[in-house]
């Protein structure tokens, strides 16, 4: 089947999944293939289940009926997005970086819906699968699309990009995500720059922060480009007024006067952040007030430096994910935080390769040096390390929670910090006060 003829069955059934078990009335069910699964096992109970069709690609299901045969299902899910990208003359903007990406594009979409009408990634849906998800959601009326795409290793941005077609983009940060799978700093660099090389391709605009290391260097192929941040001569000069307990920020506006907004994001490393959804808001005419709006209502949540109060006590939840330069800044903005008591609870950091030990020990080294009421490590990776005389070791988060259940705690502050395997947001319900 030709994709413009797929995408007439999209339109007349424009609600896709690819799980089986979320099936809607009416839907297209791509049957994708995965490691440990087949969806095409699947495709028939989708159908009973009120699919109106199911996309398969096992010949052995040719001829059936509402089965629509492909030769590659997920390449197929892929074209159709791009198709449906297509048929939308607007401004798409990409974000990718190893850090921050959810939520600036959470702050981003937040800022530009001041003023048009935004479709943006919902959840991490920002992967090979996720992206096409997120573009065949896009309503008709849309006027702004906000991106996220997520990488683990070379190649992949460039791919996404092809897919979502974005004619404006940001990288957050480059930093030591996903060393194992890049090939270290330098691979991530590479891997995250795709997203420039595709703009450049394209005459495509970037928006760069000229506070971060590395940008402005991988951004030199491109034409059309905007800086942002504290030097005095950005595009958009943007300044961190204070950083506890959360940050204010001012930026100014076209009469010379500035503009304030006290955000309820906490740690310095979020002005970024806060920056570039500035920046992005005020390249595309949202007023100054309006921009002060969005960023002061947003709330982090979702495991991104979220704030949790369990009576006297202060929950930092940043267990969504980890890395040595996330990691390092939450733990630096932590030891900075006003405080009689503080505990670090910090989990392995995934997907480092050969670096893991060594990065490991730097973090636990780090956390020495900031005088901490208690060190808590939990994994693999921190017992291989030489653990600092005063940290606490468990081996998972179940055998932490069943120790933290035999305690209680008063007018402590809590950073719980560690990569998502590790589900250290399970022994949040086991902090009482005491």
């Amino acid at each position: 089947m030709h994709i413009s003829d797929l995408y007439a069955v999209f339109q007349a059934h424009p609600e896709v999944t690819t799980d089986s078990r979320r099936i809607t009335e009416d839907c297209l069910f791509f049957a994708l293939k995965g490691d440990l699964f087949d969806g095409n096992q699947f495709a028939s109970a989708a159908l009973q289940q009120g699919a109106a069709y199911a996309i398969v690609d096992d010949p052995g299901l040719a001829g059936l009926p509402r089965h629509i045969l492909v030769p590659n299902v997920l390449t197929t899910l892929q074209d159709l997005a791009r198709h449906h990208r297509r048929q939308f003359d607007i401004p798409f903007i990409g974000i990718t970086g190893s850090n921050g990406k959810t939520t600036t594009k959470e702050l981003v979409a937040g800022v530009l819906a001041m003023r048009y009408r935004v479709h943006f990634t919902q959840g991490n849906l920002n992967n090979h699968i996720g992206v096409p998800l997120t573009l065949l959601s896009m309503p008709a009326d849309t006027e702004m699309a906000v991106i996220e795409m997520g990488a683990n290793h070379q190649g992949e941005i460039d791919a996404l990009s092809r897919i979502a077609e974005p004619d404006f983009g940001l990288i957050t940060n480059i930093g030591k995500a996903h060393l194992e799978g890049f090939g270290g700093i330098e691979g991530v660099k590479k891997g995250k720059s795709e997203l420039y090389r595709f703009l450049a391709e394209r005459q495509g605009v970037a928006f760069i922060n000229s506070d971060e290391p590395f940008l402005e260097e991988l951004a030199q192929a491109l034409d059309r480009k905007f800086f942002y941040g504290r030097k005095p001569n950005a595009n958009y000069p943007i300044a961190l007024l204070k950083d506890q307990p959360t940050l204010q920020v001012s930026f100014a506006v076209e009469d010379g006067n500035e503009q304030h907004a006290q955000s309820q994001l906490i740690g310095a490393y979020n002005f970024g952040n806060i920056a570039t959804a500035i920046a992005v808001g005020l390249y595309f005419g949202v007023s100054a007030s309006d921009i002060k709006s969005a960023i002061e209502r947003y709330t982090p949540e979702n495991m991104r430096s979220q704030v949790v109060r369990k009576g006297g006590n202060t929950i930092i939840l940043d267990a969504y994910n980890a890395n040595p330069s996330s990691t390092r800044q939450a733990l630096l903005t932590f030891g900075a935080m006003e405080a009689q008591n503080k505990i670090a609870i910090l989990g392995d950091m995934l997907e480092l390769g050969e670096a893991a030990r060594e990065e490991h020990q730097a973090i636990a080294e780090l956390a020495q040096e900031l005088h901490l009421s208690q060190i808590i490590l939990v994994g693999a990776h921190y017992a291989s390390i030489d653990l600092p005389t005063e940290a606490l070791h468990f081996p998972h988060a179940e055998a932490l929670r069943k120790h933290l259940l035999e305690r209680a705690f008063s007018s402590t502050h809590f950073l719980i910090k560690g990569s998502r395997g590790i589900k250290l947001e399970t022994i949040v319900e086991a902090l009482k006060e005491a």
